[in-house]
């Protein structure tokens, strides 16, 4: 049940960011699924393995380079999902930091008594 919580929480938060950045849209809800879903699954792999590959370059700006990997992962997810885009990496940028403070932000408001682990 928290597993289909979440899921649906991360897809409001990818609608709610295309209404806030410029150069992001959804096309509808199940588009907004289905890009919450790939943005994980990507994470989770990809995103897992560039983090650790750019584990150096990331100690050397102090964290920063990890907000290009995952606007690339953004981008990456608008290019496997039919009816997410993202023009340009400037808004895959944008989109990507304005997008875990919206999850973060709503995951909060769901259970704000819920220990980070």
């Amino acid at each position: 049940m928290r597993l289909l919580l979440n899921w649906v929480l991360s897809a409001l938060a990818v609608w709610i960011v295309s209404h806030v950045v410029p150069g992001i849209s959804v096309s509808g809800p199940v588009a907004a699924l289905i890009a919450a879903l790939a943005i994980g699954f990507i994470n989770a792999t990809v995103g897992l393995l560039l983090k650790v590959l750019t584990f150096p370059l990331t100690l050397l700006t102090l964290g920063l380079f990890w907000f290009v990997i995952n606007a690339a992962m953004l981008k990456l997810a608008s290019v496997l999902v039919p009816g997410f885009e993202v023009h340009g990496f400037l808004a895959a940028f944008l989109g990507a930091i304005v997008l875990s403070v919206v999850s973060s932000l709503l995951q909060w408001l769901v259970n704000p008594n819920r220990k980070a682990n």
